[in-house]
């Protein structure tokens, strides 16, 4: 008996074996095409029903009302501070896992009013709304603290006096869409203010590319467009003026034109005006908020 004979009889019987027992044959890529495989995660990697992304969105939801709370609280007692009181420089917000007023927090609001008008569960608008409602009540309270000269670092902060992108742009944009979303909050006086500090008081380059002088002059950072352009271009939106509609796509455009690598379809995180050679790090989080940024203009 030859070698070949006797390899291609124990070939024959594996197959036999495989073929004959009561067990069907595991799916592998010899039997099945990739794409119908399940890869072995514990969290399941497939085409969801949509009652699985309702209800995981909703047991989310659940969570975040617990995490984010509404209301004030003496930031030296714990004590709750009426809405109504008289404001007070140790007032802070309730303290939960996350902040109301952050560029995060932005997000998510805009993402509740998304879910709530695909699923038509009034439940996940009702998150925001009832948030910028808090918001829009207590700004004005506290602005005259502002106006007096507190200086020193309060949970509006960001708010009543944003220093950078992050403070402003998304929660410009999330107020924007509460609006269009039939909130009776008197939220324009914040979007007024936020837009005016996106337009006229963040730093630019020369041509008008939104930029910061940190941690080294004149520096692009590929979130930042995340963090203005969805603002400008819902502001042009609510408000027909072809400007804000001009300075979005300006902000993609003059972006992409340094950050932008056609090659591999990514964009950079940072680039410095004064660098000859721009070092690549194609952070994943970055090039995310640069897609939603020119999806959503």
């Amino acid at each position: 008996m030859t070698k070949k004979f006797l390899s291609f009889a124990l070939l024959a019987g594996i197959l036999s074996c495989t073929q004959t027992g009561d067990k069907p044959a595991a799916a592998t890529d010899t039997n099945t095409p990739l794409h119908r495989l399940q890869p072995d995660y514990p969290v399941p990697y497939r085409v969801m029903e949509e009652a699985e992304i309702i209800s995981t969105l909703t047991r989310v939801l659940h969570y975040l009302e617990e995490a984010s709370p509404v209301g004030l609280v003496d930031r030296n007692t714990g004590e709750e501070i009426p809405a109504t009181a008289p404001p007070d420089t140790a007032a802070r917000l309730a303290r939960g896992d996350f902040r109301l007023v952050s560029y995060e927090w932005g997000v998510l609001y805009a993402g509740m009013l998304l879910a709530g008008e695909v699923t038509g569960e009034r439940a996940f608008s009702d998150y925001t709304a009832q948030r910028m409602q808090f918001i829009a009540d207590i700004i004005p309270v506290y602005r005259p603290l502002v106006e007096q000269g507190l200086t020193r670092e309060y949970s509006f902060r960001s708010v009543l006096q944003p220093r950078a992108l992050d403070d402003a742009g998304s929660m410009c944009a999330a107020m924007i869409k509460t609006m269009q979303a039939g909130s009776n909050a008197d939220l324009r006086p914040m979007i007024d203010h936020f837009i005016d500090y996106i337009s006229k008081r963040q730093f630019r380059l020369e041509d008008g590319t939104l930029a910061r002088n940190r941690p080294l002059p004149n520096t692009l950072w590929l979130d930042d467009l995340f963090m203005s352009v969805p603002a400008l271009a819902q502001m042009g939106h609510l408000t027909g003026e072809r400007k804000y509609f001009d300075d979005a796509v300006k902000q993609v455009l003059q972006f992409s034109e340094r950050m932008f690598i056609p090659e591999k379809g990514l964009f950079i995180h940072g680039w410095v005006q004064g660098m000859d050679v721009h070092p690549r790090f194609h952070w994943a989080r970055a090039n995310g908020w640069a897609l939603m940024a020119t999806v959503e203009t």
